[in-house]
Parts: C-alpha cells; structure tokens; sequence
C-alpha cells in the first residue's frame, strides 16, 4: 500500500459528438457535414477511449492526443454547440453528474484527468528502488505541471456557472492550485527518499524534508482558504493525510538538523531540535489518529514518533552526565533552510499540440476557423448596420419630415390647384391609380385579418408552452408525495422561475401589439371612407373636386404667379435631394454587395495561427491559442473606413435639405399672403389635400400593418424556442427525477450491504498494518554490523546499528523497502 495519495478520474460519460458537429455545420458552417464525415467520426471514437480510463502509462497518450484535437477544435467551433457533456464530480463518481454545454468544460475536465492519471502512475509506482522513485517523482512533476497549466492556460477561458449547485466545483481555480501543490509535494518527498537511500548529507535531507513539509502546508493552506464548496469537495481523511504529513515533515527536518548537529558536536542545538521535532511528530500522530488516516501513515507517524522519544532520552541523559551544554529555546533556534528540487513541469504536449499532431493533420483543418469565420460574420454585419443606421434610417427620417413639412403647408396642392384650376392634377392621378389597382381597401382589410390571427396563434403558442409547464408542476408534486425528496430538489414554481418572467415578457410584449394593433384598426375605420374615394374612376374624382376657374383675375396675380414659380422650383430641388439619398443608398448598396472582405480576412488569420501556436508572449498572457474575432478588429475598421464617404456626402445633403426646406417655408408664406382673398381656390386646395392626406394614410396604415405581420412572424420563431425549451426543461425535470429514484434504490441496496464490506475492508487494513508493523520492528541481524538489504546484498557495517533502525522506523520515509508491489497489485513483504 503506498502512502501517497493518487487523485481520481473526473468521470465521464458517452455523448452524441457526431450529431452534435453534423448539426452545428449544417445550421451554421459553410461546409456540408459529409465534406468532413471523416473529421467527425474521427472526434467521436477519441471522445469515446477517454471516457473509461485506467491507470495506465499507454493511456497519457489517448488523453494527450484529445487535447491536442481539442485545441484545434475550438479555433474552428464555438465553445457551444448544443452538445451535452457530462462529468461526475471527483470524489463522488455515483451522484447526478454536472451538465454543461461547453467545450471548454470537456478541455478543461480532460487536462483534470490528465493530471489524474500521472499522479495515478507515479502512487502505483514501486519506491523500494532508485528507478522506481525517479519515475515515481517524474509522474508526479508532470501531474503538478498539467494542473497548474490548467489552472493558468485553461481555467481562465472557462466560468464557473453562478448556481454552486451544478457548477463543476472541482474545476474552480481553489480546488486545482492545491492539487497542484499536492502533488508537487509528493514529488519533493520522492526526491527526499532518494535522498535517504542515498545516504547524503543529514544537513541536506534536512532541507529537502523542509522544502516537502512546506508543499505540503500551502496545499492545506489553499483548501482550508477556499469557500465551503470547494473546500467541502475534499474527503476528511485528505485533509487529516495532507495536515499529518505536513508535521511528520516539520520533524524529520529537525530530526535531520538535530543530526547535524550531532556531529558537529553542538549537543544543546541537538536537543533543541529533538524536542521540536518531537513536539511536531506528537502533532502529526493525533491528526493522523483522529483523520483515519491510511494505516501506512499512521505506522510511519507512530514508529518514528518512538524514536525520536528514545533519541531525546538518549541525548538529555548524555548532555546531563557529560556535557552540560545549555539547551536553547525552541523559538531562538536558526531557521531550517529548504532545498527545493520538485519542480512544476507541464508536458510539452499541453503548450505545443503539434508536438503530436502536425497542423495538417489536426482535425476540420481543412474547415475555416471559427474566428475567422465569426470576424467576417461580423464585419457583414457591421457593414450593413453602417448602411442602415448611418444612410437608410437618416434618409428616411429626412425625407418623413419634409413631407411632413410640405403636407403642413398643403404643398404641392395648393400649387396644382392654381396651375390646374380645372380636373385633377397627374401626380394626384397617379396616387389614385396606384390605390384603384392595388385595391386597396381590400388589401387592408386582408391584412387586418392576418393581423389578427398571427397574435391568437402568437397567444397560442405562449400559452401551450404554460400548459407544459403546468403539466409538468402537477407530475412533480404528484412525485413529492410518494418519494422523500432531498431539500435540494426545488418544487417546480421555484425551479421554472426563469421559464415564468420569460412567460411574462412575452406576454406583455403581446399586449402591447394588441394595443398597437387596435390603433391600426381604429386608424383604418377614420379613414376607410376618403381612401375609398381613391379607388374611384377619374371622372367621378375630378367632379368631387371644386373648379377655380370663375375666380376673377386681381392685382396680386402676378405676385402670385411669380411665388409659385419659385415654390415650384425649390420643390424639385427638394425632390432632386430625394433622389440623391436613393442614389447614393444603392450606390453604397451595390458596393457592399461586391465588397467581400475573406479573402483579406483568410490571409491575416493565417499569420495570426501561425503567431498564436509560437507566441511564448501569448502563453505567458495565459491565453488560449487560436484566432478570435477582436483580433481583425483593425483589418474590419479599414474596410469600413470606404462608406465613409457616402455618410459625408448624406449629411452634406442633410445641410442641403435644411436650408431648402427653410426657403420652402418663407416663400410659402408669401405665396399665400399674394392670394388670401381667393376663396375658390382655398376650397380647391382643400379638397385636394384632403385626398392627398387620404392616400398618405394609405400609405402609412399599410406600412403598420406589414411591420405588425414581421413583428408577428418573428415573434412566433421565439416563442416556438420558448415553448421547445419549456419541453426541454421538463425532460430534464424528468430525467433528474428518474436519476434520484435510482440514487435511492442504490443507497437502500448498498445500506443493506455495507456491513459485511465494512468488514472485509476492516480485515484488509489489519493484514497490511501487520505487515508494517513487522517490517517495521525486524530485528537487527546479530552476525557482524552489516544489515541484510531487500536485494540481499550487505550494507557497510560504517553505520551504527542505533542510527539504521531510526531511518527504518521513521516511516516509508525512512524505510526503502516500503511501497514495493507485485504487478498484480498485491503487496509482498520484502
């Protein structure tokens, strides 16, 4: 049994990576799935050797080769494509595994179980011999090294969700910095054994014993610092074993030191130290004791705790009989320097995948990245927005309010009526004309309805999703009554919280359309009359309008004349501006129609892969490699830089616009002033305006009514979602359901058969204590001072036989021959 703790496998479990990356490509990729069935089968059969692990040497290279794959992956995927993946907490494989859709996560738990398995290899290690402690302390580097470049390389690029409950805990930064420690302190205590066997120095295994017991209390220190659920993620009997080892450490330092001393002939020093080692091994033995503790630790602890009482009764009786030397205070004594050797070492396979995979060879290479393909998403989207918000919306809003404007001041149609003073004028012709062929009141009346039907089948679709989730509450607390539910299991009105306000925003954004749709309606009822009128024929328009033919002529005619001339003329140039906005649109239209920015876009990312999968720079900013989007925020912004000039030509023909507009309003009013007597004409004026405004709110009742048909298709996409993802919820709800019943049943057969394992159990410790003990308490050969090794070879009797048996009973520590194993797993005794 080794005395050192391995850390288990995170375990997984087997997902649909196939269907998951078939589905993204066809949704989303511009590459048909079946272009890269291979790539696709290939990810599913390496996700599937991972997911049952052994602790084998052969199998670093299956997690190694999946990571590798995996970075690769991610520079062509999102971090979510609707895959599923599920990993069991660490120290509680049995329970309801946490769920995440996240390819970080899966990166994340891989790296995890990477430093599992090398810290499962370097425990199972046989330490009885200098090869086996080499491997054993290089096994347990690497598991220090693939921790800590989870924690720094990984862990940043993945969150934590805000629900502890079904968060992965064990990969919060807390949690994996002491594993780090843990295991780079075992690695220390390899090379402390080494040490020992080796016979050096006493100064210098004093310092590797301090260096380990120091690893050994940052790694508690982490823990016990960490938050209660992470700190609770640990098993009591691993912190008793962490707590134990650091002390029995503090004390083989001192014991060592006090050695030194010894020779030196510092005979106080010497006892100081004893006694503080002592005081430390006492230490150690009761957390151990208490900690339930492995049995091997416990033995280490006690035995040496032994020797160290006979080494201090040893050196009092001799200081007090010979050499009366004044015994320092434990507090005065010198500060025991470490000699720290166990050094973090992440393999190189971790920083650089295309150690084991060349770049041609990794997986989807042949795909565009996902970065790559996000930037160009991007700028498109940047691009038309630009066109939208900066050209499209300002014309639009120019052009609104100077017909606003001209329909105020009853423009053109004052101006018609006297330059026709009889019949219709052709603009006015053609308004009607276009309402007369449209039918137009007949469209609206269609589109009224279609209106209508779209918000009961929106209404409909909200409210189905509420009966699933009704459904669902009925079932759950039908289940509370007939199954003890642990607390943690929230009823379904708290569970589906999210599910209601979403329920609730829906609604009122239904309401609201409702409200804006009975305007729309209300609208059409006050003007279905005069827009009915448009659809006459010519002959009856022209005799509902009034004729200003019988007006006289009068001394202002020519003034008036002259004002309408120039009324008419600013009208065309405003006209003309119109013109110019539209132009300039389908200019800026046409060019971003043409404008394609990948290949400028493929030939940057291509440098960047190459200066992401080199950069030592980008390592040290622990960021993932591959190619993000921000980073062609530069090549986006100097495409965008050539509709620069289409918004200063729009704003130019905004200044335009104003001065025209103000020139529109003052020659109006003289105009007017030039022919207030002429009754006539104002009639006439008045009539046409009338139908003018008639056809305007045609215009504008039509345009409510399409936005109102949008809104409502768009909505009922969302609310289709919605009501998927109530279904969704509840299948879960169900599934965690059938996964506690399960749980229950398991526990209520392992209750009943606990007691007979507990006892097997308690017989297996007795046996390996009893080994330890015997090994522990041989008795020293009589013949000659040479002592019988493991290999059958003698020792050189330069020893004392007092000094052997304190190194042989001060643990594994001090015993070379503990931790040897048979290949089958069973231990032999030596």
């Amino acid at each position: 049994m080794s005395n050192l703790l391995a850390v288990p496998f995170k375990k997984t479990y087997q997902v649909d990576v196939a269907g998951a990356a078939r589905t993204y490509l066809s949704n989303n990729g511009d590459t048909h799935p079946d272009a890269v069935k291979a790539d696709i089968k290939q990810w599913q059969e390496m996700r599937q050797r991972i997911a049952n692990l052994e602790a084998r040497a052969n199998r670093l290279a299956d997690l190694l080769n999946y990571h590798a794959q995996l970075t690769s992956i991610l520079t062509k995927f999102p971090v979510d494509i609707q895959l599923e993946i599920s990993y069991a907490p660490v120290f509680s494989p049995s329970v309801v595994p946490v769920t995440m859709r996240s390819l970080m996560f899966e990166r994340a738990a891989v790296v995890f179980n990477l430093g599992s398995l090398y810290s499962q290899l370097a425990a199972s290690e046989d330490r009885s011999n200098v090869d086996g402690i080499k491997r054993a302390a290089s096994y347990f580097q690497n598991a220090s090294g693939a921790l800590s470049y989870l924690r720094t390389s990984v862990l940043p690029h993945f969150s934590l969700l805000a629900d502890e409950e079904h968060s992965p805990m064990d990969l919060s930064q807390p949690f994996v910095h002491a594993l780090e420690y843990l295991t780079l302190a075992q690695a220390q205590e390899c090379f402390w054994q080494k040490a020992k066997i080796d016979n050096l120095k006493n100064g210098l295994i004093s310092k590797l014993a301090g260096a380990t017991m120091d690893l050994y209390k940052q790694s508690l220190v982490v823990i016990l610092e960490a938050s209660p659920p992470i700190r609770h993620i640990f098993p009591s009997h691993w912190l008793a074993h962490i707590e134990a080892k650091q002390y029995h450490f503090e004390a083989v330092a001192q014991y060592r030191r006090s050695r030194e001393e010894l020779e030196k002939s510092r005979y106080g020093l010497e006892i100081a130290y004893l006694t503080q080692a002592q005081v430390a091994a006492k230490k150690g033995y009761d957390i151990a004791r208490k900690g339930k503790v492995l049995p091997a630790i416990l033995n280490d602890i006690q035995s040496f705790l032994e020797i160290l009482k006979k080494e201090l009764t040893r050196a009092e009786r001799d200081n007090d009989l010979i050499y009366h030397k004044d015994v320092p205070a434990g507090s005065s004594l010198p500060v025991i320097h470490q000699a720290a050797i166990a050094q973090v070492v992440v393999p190189k396979e971790l920083f650089d995948p295309s150690v084991l995979v060349p770049h041609e060879q990794m997986l989807f290479s042949g795909l565009m990245g996902w970065g790559t393909r996000e930037a160009i998403n991007i700028y498109n989207d940047r691009k038309k927005n630009l066109i939208q918000e900066e050209l499209v919306n300002p014309a639009k809003e120019s052009k609104n309010a100077a017909e606003k404007l001209l329909q105020s001041l009853n423009l053109p149609a004052s101006l018609e009526a006297l330059e026709r003073p009889v019949g219709l004028p052709p603009s006015f012709l053609r308004k009607a004309e276009e309402v007369r062929l449209e039918n137009g009141p007949a469209k609206i009346e269609a589109a009224i309805e279609d209106l209508y039907r779209l918000s009961r089948q929106n209404y409909k679709l909200l409210n189905e999703a509420m009966d699933i989730l009704d459904q669902e509450a009925s079932e759950d607390e039908s289940t509370r009554e007939s199954l003890n539910l642990p607390p943690e299991r929230l009823p379904s009105y708290e569970a589906n919280t999210h599910l209601l306000d979403k329920e609730r925003r829906y609604r009122a954004i239904l309401d609201q359309a409702a409200t804006s749709d009975e305007t729309v309606r209300t609208k059409w009822d006050q003007w279905e009359r005069n827009i009915t009128d448009l659809t006459w024929d010519e002959a009856d328009l022209e005799a509902s309008i009034p004729s200003s033919t019988s007006q006289p002529r009068s001394s202002n005619t020519t003034d008036t004349d002259k004002h309408a001339r120039t009324l008419r003329s600013l009208l065309e140039t405003l006209s003309d501006i119109f013109t110019d906005r539209e132009n300039l649109i389908k200019r800026s239209e046409t060019l971003s129609a043409a404008d394609n920015i990948t290949p400028r876009i493929v030939k940057t990312a291509s440098g960047l892969e190459r200066l992401a999968e080199t950069s030592e720079a980008q390592k040290e900013q622990n960021r993932m490699p591959g190619v993000h989007p921000a980073m062609f925020e530069d090549v986006s912004n100097d495409e965008l830089a050539k509709y620069d000039k289409f918004v200063t030509w729009m704003r130019k023909l905004d200044g335009k616009q104003e001065q025209v507009v103000e020139s529109i309003r003052t020659e109006n009013e003289l105009f007017l002033n030039s022919r207030k007597d002429s009754e006539l004409v104002k009639a006439r004026e008045q009539a046409l305006q009338s139908l003018d405004f008639s056809y305007h709110k045609y215009k504008e009742i039509i345009q409510n009514l399409e936005e109102g048909i949008n809104f409502y298709n768009d909505l009922s996409g969302i609310l289709l979602q919605f009501k998927d993802d109530c279904r969704q919820w509840c299948t879960e709800r169900k599934h965690e359901i059938h996964t506690l019943s399960r749980s229950m049943q398991s526990l209520t057969v392992g209750n009943q058969t606990t007691p007979n394992n507990s006892n097997n159990s308690d017989d297996n410790d007795s046996e390996v204590d009893s080994d330890i003990e015997t090994q522990s308490r041989r008795p020293i050969p009589s013949q000659g001072h040479g002592v019988a090794e493991a290999s059958g070879t003698v020792r050189s009797p330069t020893m004392k036989p007092k000094i052997f048996m304190t190194d042989l009973n001060s643990s594994d520590w001090e015993n070379p021959s503990f931790g040897r194993f048979l290949p089958g797993g069973t231990s032999r005794k030596v």
